[in-house]
């Protein structure tokens, strides 16, 4: 009885050390590339090097922190083709491609670094010009890594490139009450103090039948 109620003792401080292991997940700094399909955003399933819009579609970018693809933030702002190339005519032999550039918030930014506010812009390219040939016309100065992954768009951010930001997750909202009253392990030293009792008690009540 005393050794059933020791492995309980043990499974539950795992559970709990597991649950605050999950809240710390590590995520991304990077920029994420959508499309958008009529109402709604839809992330990107290849990179803008290879994407080849069409005349009249809408292509964004949002800087942010992100865990993954599913975890990604969308870009905000205006995001209708006729409001954003209202002042650009169609041309013969040309396409006209909307870009809806958010280069997120302050929360998302590097230490040291300010985003600058949202923008659109209507480029206008060669029918078979690509969504990284349209950012190139409306967005320099561009960089890119050895591995052709997009680091900056309009000179942001200055440095860095997808680098890895610990603790990225959001917290929830029994994390954000823990971390208030006094640090984000509070909630598992709490718990860790309910089930050493709970376990102490059992073991006292399996001696006392004993």
């Amino acid at each position: 009885m005393i050794r059933r109620g020791a492995l309980l003792l043990t499974a539950l401080l795992l559970t709990l050390a597991a649950g605050t292991t999950q809240s710390q997940a590590a995520g991304y700094r990077y920029w994420s590339f959508w499309d958008r399909d009529g109402n709604r955003w839809a992330y990107a399933t290849q990179g803008p090097s290879t994407a080849r819009p069409s005349d009249g579609d809408v292509e964004g970018f949002r800087f942010a922190v992100s865990e993954d693809s599913g975890d990604a933030t969308q870009p905000r702002g205006e995001a209708d083709f006729a409001k954003i190339c209202a002042k650009t005519p169609p041309q013969d032999d040309r396409k006209r491609v909307a870009l809806v550039i958010d280069f997120g918030t302050g929360r998302d930014a590097p230490s040291g670094e300010t985003p600058p506010a949202p923008r659109t812009a209507c480029a206008v390219l060669s029918a078979d010009a690509t969504t990284a040939e349209a950012l190139a016309a409306v967005a320099k100065p561009l960089r890119y890594d050895t591995n052709a992954l997009l680091c900056a768009i309009g000179g942001y951010p200055e440095h860095g490139c997808g680098e890895q930001v610990s603790g990225a997750k959001k917290p929830t909202t029994t994390e954000k009450r823990a971390k208030t009253d006094g640090g984000p392990s509070v909630g598992l030293w709490a718990g860790a103090a309910v089930v050493a009792a709970l376990g102490a008690a059992a073991i006292w009540q399996a001696r006392r039948r004993a």
